[in-house]
């Protein structure tokens, strides 16, 4: 498993890009967005376990499957901001240069706030996947000064003096509305996954998405489970099951 260095657009962008199966779906990529890291330092390790899951995936899928450690996080260079990786994640996407690529995005916590914003402005977005994703992220950006220091905490944020504008910075997450996101996909699949025991997102966060995107989307509620879905079997199993459908 080896990380690969792009000059993304606020530098060196560390990304992770499996081999499609010959039988995949002709473009179909799969863009795995990482959570906002919570403890002290752990931007270093976020998105680390994501490449073995990207091979998980793509080996029962058949699905060319790409993930990034996004500004400021995982030795990618840069500085958290939700324009930001926003800005990182439609980087990755037009890197995938063929023009008949239709994508899946899965995003983790936040990471499926974003997901769910590219996608409803984004036609080739086809399908996106939410896990442990919150149905409103105001209060992210409530407190600009608190939100900085947690995001210094956790090293997502380095640079002296950024951002410029605390206020401003954290106004950028205003951006995100989850509901409205996932009622713009229209005819769109989306699979909701949420922890039966998550501590961090409430359940009813999921089943919020999940009626607001009505028809087209799947929740599923995974019981015993926390915020951390990613190395849990059930939901790696779900994941496949959905990219399934999505041929």
């Amino acid at each position: 498993m080896t990380w690969r260095l792009l000059d993304g657009p606020a530098g060196a962008l560390r990304t992770y890009a499996t081999a499609a199966d010959a039988d995949a779906p002709p473009g179909s990529v799969l863009v795995l967005a990482h959570e906002l890291p919570l403890i002290k330092n752990g931007a270093a390790d976020t998105a680390r376990t994501f490449p073995a899951l990207a091979d998980r995936l793509a080996e029962e899928s058949g699905w060319r499957v790409v993930t990034a450690a996004l500004r400021g996080a995982g030795g990618s260079e840069g500085d958290f901001s939700a324009e930001g990786w926003l800005e990182d994640l439609a980087f990755v996407m037009d890197h995938e240069r063929d023009p008949t690529s239709r994508f899946s995005l899965a995003g983790f916590g936040l990471g499926g706030a974003l997901a769910l914003h590219l996608a409803a402005a984004d036609q080739r977005v086809r399908s996106v996947a939410c896990l442990g994703t919150p149905d409103d992220v105001s209060g992210y950006g409530a407190d600009p000064e608190a939100l900085l220091a947690r995001c210094r905490y956790s090293g997502v944020v380095r640079t002296p003096g950024f951002p410029a504008d605390p206020v401003a910075w954290a106004a950028q997450l205003s951006a995100l509305q989850p509901l409205e996101d996932a009622e713009r996909l229209g005819d769109r699949a989306l699979l909701v996954l949420h922890g039966a025991a998550d501590g961090e997102v409430p359940v009813a966060a999921g089943r919020a998405l999940a009626e607001a995107a009505g028809a087209e989307a799947e929740l599923r509620v995974v019981p015993g489970a926390g915020h951390w879905l990613r190395a849990d079997p059930r939901v790696v199993a779900t994941l496949i099951g959905w990219l399934e459908r999505q041929r």
